[in-house]
């Protein structure tokens, strides 16, 4: 007897990249797009109301972001597993994202058979993080590169990807851009930054975070 197809809620405020996941998808026969969304209420209610046997979850969704949305659901008792699609390849957001409650992370540069591998491995209850973030997090435990306490740690999930992409050069627009928010809310990202890590001037938190981001990527 076939297996029935594993019943999927995309949640991806990119339209045309979420309209190839789900066309992906559902061409494996593995999957079935059940649900789809652009933001996190609506997650949320579509978790609710059609309880799907796992959830693909972009890590930049506008507003509070990805991570924000995995915290509520778990908040809620939305005990599906959750997989986290990003652009950032790092091992720190794969951390903070099995923190928050996630099952699995992956990159949005891995190939489309690594994204269904992956959801089979968090639908029969196991976590998947790619060999790459698997090495970084075992360095980043070996030296000790990640202290508890560190004024970093204070950051906010998204305050920290505003900060790592500081740390990348890049000014508000293409923050902005990357993101997938207004240039006015990357701004109070940076002065929540600023406040934070107690910097005074911008020059003072580019150099902070190039250096931050140097000493913590493998």
């Amino acid at each position: 007897m076939t297996a029935s197809p594993a019943r999927v809620l995309l949640v991806e405020d990119h339209r045309m990249f979420r309209e190839w996941l789900g066309t992906m998808l559902m061409a494996t026969g593995r999957f079935k797009v059940v649900a789809e969304t652009d933001n996190g209420a609506e997650a949320i209610q579509l978790a609710l109301t059609h309880k799907p046997d796992a959830l693909l979850v972009d890590l930049g969704l506008r507003g509070s972001g990805g991570l924000e949305l995995v915290k509520s659901l778990r908040s809620l008792q939305i005990l599906a597993p959750i997989l986290i699609l990003s652009m950032h390849e790092d091992a720190l957001y794969a951390q903070r994202a099995i923190a928050a409650g996630a099952n699995g992370y992956i990159s949005k540069s891995e190939a489309s058979s690594t994204l269904f591998s992956a959801l089979d491995q968090i639908i029969h209850g196991n976590f998947h993080l790619s060999p790459a973030a698997q090495t970084q997090i075992l360095h980043s435990l070996a030296s000790g590169k990640r202290h508890q306490g560190s004024p970093i740690d204070s950051l906010a999930d998204r305050e920290l990807e505003v900060f790592q992409l500081i740390g990348k050069g890049y000014n508000i627009p293409k923050i902005a851009e990357l993101l997938n928010l207004g240039e006015t809310t990357v701004g109070t990202y940076r002065a929540r930054i600023k406040e934070k890590l107690q910097i005074r001037s911008a020059a003072e938190l580019y150099a902070l975070a190039a250096r931050w981001l140097s000493e913590n990527q493998a």
